[in-house]
């Protein structure tokens, strides 16, 4: 088999569901599997699946293991010539997985290649090109010098700011959200290290795939990563996985530093989990004695395209909802450049969401507007007219 392409779901049934949708589309033509690891959701996302795609493998596991030990699950059962993992929160283009393949088939060395992500409002998620948190790169992040000079090779190296988004270039680190992997790579370097519960695992393989003798590369392939649809990211427990992973691959590649380096580098890591944590102590004291300024409410509104008559199924959740909408009948036949075409009709507010009917267009196509898209209040949504549902970045609207 040529490909597996693994995704580990806990809590987004809906999210995953779109997930496999925009993946099934993209390996056409291609020996490819399907495998879902179900790290014990209490959404019944086992169920949900099953009775929605006789075609995939789904492994329910019966305690929550974590990220890293939830793919190798998979990993280890899979005998495909390359692996993909991808994070459930997150849909492909229709060409993505065949343009990492062809990548990977001319270029031998590459051990792993990782994409464009986009996120909500089209614009390029930094996550897509990273290098290694080595102490002074990481230095520079934490200090804030990365963010202030983003495209410098020297400060800005967190992120590779200085690299072009629309040119295939090596990378040091490539995100979990999106990983092909070369199995011979795997075999050699080793699968996930599952120290890590969730966070950081991506960076550890990377590092192990550059320490075997391998390349990692960035693709300019499109995809939206949600980020972190499955994860919530203000919580006290996210806040201790995330910082004690960076403790985890710190310790593991970089414990044999000097004194000197070693302890600035740790106690760095603690003061600013401490400063997180501190932050949202204050926020929920604020709120449990009322002490927070008052913001207005921001109330989304919709802006639906696609075919008439899933429009008229549109038209019913709206109102069923009581959505702000307006609708534009047209496909990617008729008005390629979607809500391009009408923005200088449309009165676009905070929270705008242009909601594609995807019968009426492509993942890539959508993908591939928004890339262009340079209004951050216009965001992407989508209708999928087999399961009647809405989906965007806050919330899953149904009848």
């Amino acid at each position: 088999m040529k490909l597996s392409v693994i995704i580990v779901s806990y809590n987004v049934k809906y999210y995953i569901q779109q997930c496999i949708d925009s993946v099934r589309r993209a390996i056409e033509g291609i020996e490819a599997r399907i495998i879902i690891v179900d790290n014990h959701s209490k959404d019944n996302t086992a169920e949900y699946l099953k009775k929605r795609n006789k075609d995939i493998k789904i492994i329910t596991s019966k305690h929550n293991y974590g990220f890293a030990r939830a793919n190798n699950l998979a990993i280890n059962r899979s005998k495909s010539e390359y692996v993909l993992l991808i994070n459930p929160d997150t849909f492909v283009g229709e060409n993505a997985i065949k343009e990492c393949l062809k990548f990977m088939e001319t270029h031998e060395k590459a051990g792993g290649i990782g994409v464009r992500m986009l996120k909500c409002d089209g614009s390029s998620a930094l996550e897509s090109r990273r290098g290694l948190p080595v102490p002074m790169v990481a230095f520079y992040k934490m200090c804030g010098l990365c963010a202030r000079f983003p495209q410098s090779r020297r400060f800005g190296k967190y992120y590779m700011g200085y690299l072009p988004w629309d040119e295939a270039e090596q990378i040091e680190v490539i995100s979990g959200a999106f990983i092909m992997l070369r199995r011979e790579a795997l075999n050699k370097v080793g699968v996930l290290d599952e120290d890590f519960f969730m966070y950081g695992e991506d960076i550890d393989l990377s590092y192990r795939l550059l320490k075997g003798g391998y390349e990692n590369w960035y693709v300019p392939v499109k995809i939206l990563h949600y980020k972190g649809e499955s994860t919530e990211k203000s919580s006290f427990r996210y806040v201790h996985v995330f910082y004690q992973a960076m403790i985890i691959f710190f310790r593991k590649h970089y414990g044999h530093l000097s004194f000197w380096i070693n302890i600035p580098i740790k106690a760095a890591i603690y003061v600013k989990a401490m400063l997180a944590l501190i932050s949202m102590w204050s926020e929920q004291i604020k709120k449990t004695l009322g002490f927070f300024p008052y913001k207005e409410r921001t109330i989304p509104s919709y802006l639906f395209f696609g075919t008439e008559s899933n429009l008229a199924k549109c038209r019913s959740i709206a109102d069923h909802n009581g959505l702000n909408a307006q609708f534009y009948v047209c496909d990617e036949a008729t008005v390629p450049d979607g809500h391009l075409h009408f923005v200088g009709d449309i009165d676009i507010h905070p929270a705008t969401y242009a909601v594609y009917d995807i019968s009426a267009y492509k993942y890539g196509t959508i993908l591939d507007i928004f890339s262009k898209n340079d209004n951050p209040n216009l965001l992407i949504g989508t209708y999928h007219p087999t399961h009647d549902m809405i989906i965007t970045d806050k919330e899953v609207i149904r009848q």
